[in-house]
């Protein structure tokens, strides 16, 4: 693990390509000197598409995939797939560095403003696993909150097809459909593409999962430096 005056190593591990330049602009714009690994294992998110649950085949790889990033000196690692809470749970659990889910952030910050909170997905198989995980941490941080979710598996299809403009239009038009709702959530790493197009549709603050994680990793990296 790098320490001292080094510059801090964040190991970013990643499902599908879509997400990386998501956190990478994130950590452009918010933690520059960071020093970024990418480990991308894009059979992972077809793999899960698969499986209602998480297979102990597949919470064994993500496993591995921390230890690898753990391997490479990081100081903290941070996947950015949303659909393998339990999983990155356990590895977290086993690693002496903080390592971080891709929404744990993102909820923290919506839960903030209100009750009532919406949230677009595009991923399917990460929506029950959001929920889950949404819901324990309303019960940690404020356990009258509600989650309203919008899905919306058409616009991950048109970003895989590289067409973002069409995934940025169907992500903000299912924000503007969220109604009395206090925070709304990009639910992945993916669908921040579309923030500013979804701030443009509704008063409510849109919040996006890579802003929320790297303001997050660097205050527990600086904690741990200390």
């Amino acid at each position: 693990m790098s320490k001292g005056t080094s510059m801090p190593r964040i190991a970013l591990i990643h499902a599908t390509p879509v997400a990386i330049d998501p956190i990478r602009s994130a950590f452009m714009a918010l933690w520059p000197e960071a020093e970024l690994a990418n480990v991308l294992d894009d059979s992972l998110s077809v793999d899960r598409a698969k499986f209602a649950e998480i297979t102990p085949a597949i919470a064994s790889r993500i496993l591995r995939l921390a230890e690898y990033g753990a391997s490479l000196g990081a100081d903290a690692i941070l996947f950015t797939c949303s659909a393998f809470g339990p999983a990155i749970e356990e590895a977290a659990r086993r690693l002496p560095m903080p390592v971080l889910k891709p929404n744990e952030a993102m909820f923290e910050e919506a839960l903030k403003h209100g009750d009532r909170i919406g949230m677009v997905a595009t991923f399917p198989p990460a929506v029950a696993t959001m929920e889950e995980e949404f819901a324990d941490e309303a019960r940690r941080l404020r356990p009258t909150a509600r989650l309203t979710i919008e899905l919306c598996a058409d616009a991950m299809t048109a970003l895989r097809d590289g067409d973002a403009e069409t995934h940025n239009a169907l992500v903000s038009e299912r924000c503007g459909s969220l109604a009395n709702v206090d925070a709304i959530m990009l639910a992945h790493f993916s669908t921040s593409r579309a923030l500013e197009a979804a701030r443009g549709v509704t008063g409510a603050p849109v919040l996006s999962s890579p802003e929320a994680a790297v303001r997050k990793v660097r205050s527990l990296v600086a904690q741990n430096r200390e």
